[in-house]
């Protein structure tokens, strides 16, 4: 495996560690850093003396989303100056465009092609998911934030840890934005699902763990020790009794339905950043600067879970 640039791939004894490092970003998703994820797990499921995966972020928060920023403004890829935390090129000539470049640079006067954006999206996707399909448990360790494309991670590890002050949610659902890798009713159910993406709201850790979406949600102080507790609990198992234990539980998800609702979601997700107001969404990024475009869409919501929402 090549250096990584993106992210650190540690062995300790029977846990192999995976830390998101782009903390000047956010640990905001660029191609790259999907590559080195497959990578990095794919490292870890060819070890025989690797039991389980431990996924964490460096800095402030776990991920912030898709760094977008640049695209969504209107420059289209991400280029040197721009990244703080090292070179990330152009693609080279003739490579397909970058999805979020797609939704942002597309003229609406003109043609677009679906197929296009979901062959992108869709391997991102394929990306995340090799966390769901990984041999090994895989076990995210969540503190500051998880919202937009950074829960894809979350939600295709086995088992989330997350701060009982963490965020995690998918603002994007107000606008610009279908979760790809779909397991949000999975991991909450229907109903509690459509609560969150109808409104785009995100839960504290400690609603996350009352709705089901974390296994434990202690205090920023204790989240590494208990996430270092319960991987070692988990390292203690054989790899073919852990292999058996998720496959078997993973096909019921299958059985129920998750390819086809991927392949749904991916291709909503291409259609909301050409919808009218998607197309209004970009427009105003690329006026006012995105962040100021996130906050604007955000702000009439408030930042609050649903357990404190009061209308």
């Amino acid at each position: 495996m090549s250096a990584l640039e993106t992210m650190s791939y540690v062995v300790d004894g029977r846990i192999a560690r995976i830390t998101l490092d782009r903390p000047g970003r956010g640990n905001g998703i660029v191609p790259r850093l999907i590559a080195e994820l497959v990578a990095c797990v794919e490292r870890a499921d060819l070890d025989p003396a690797v039991h389980v995966i431990v996924l964490s972020g460096a800095g402030k928060g776990f991920c912030g989303g898709y760094d977008l920023v640049h695209s969504a403004e209107g420059r289209g890829v991400e280029d040197a100056d721009a990244d703080p935390d090292g070179p990330f090129a152009p693609p080279p000539v003739g490579a397909p465009t970058h999805p979020w470049a797609i939704g942002a640079n597309h003229d609406p006067a003109g043609t677009w092609d679906p197929m296009v954006d979901y062959a992108m999206m869709s391997r991102n996707a394929r990306g995340f998911m090799s966390l769901f399909r990984a041999d090994k448990p895989v076990i995210c360790k969540v503190h500051g934030f998880c919202v937009a494309g950074g829960t894809d991670m979350a939600l295709c590890s086995d088992l989330l840890v997350i701060a009982q002050d963490a965020k995690i949610g998918y603002p994007p659902a107000r606008v610009w934005g279908s979760p790809t890798t779909s397991l949000w009713a999975s991991r909450v159910g229907a109903q509690r699902a459509k609560r969150l993406l109808f409104t785009g709201d995100s839960l504290s850790g400690a609603e996350a763990v009352e709705w089901g979406l974390a296994i434990e949600a202690p205090t920023a102080e204790e989240l590494d020790e208990r996430t270092e507790i319960l991987a070692q609990r988990i390292a203690r198992v054989p790899v073919n009794q852990l292999m058996m234990m998720k496959l078997l539980i993973n096909q019921e998800l299958y059985a129920q339905g998750l390819h086809t609702t991927q392949v749904l979601g991916t291709v909503f997700d291409g259609i909301t950043r050409h919808t009218p107001e998607g197309y209004g969404f970009q427009g105003r990024a690329a006026e006012v600067g995105f962040r100021t475009a996130v906050a604007e869409r955000d702000d009439p919501f408030g930042d609050r879970g649903p357990s404190t929402f009061k209308g």
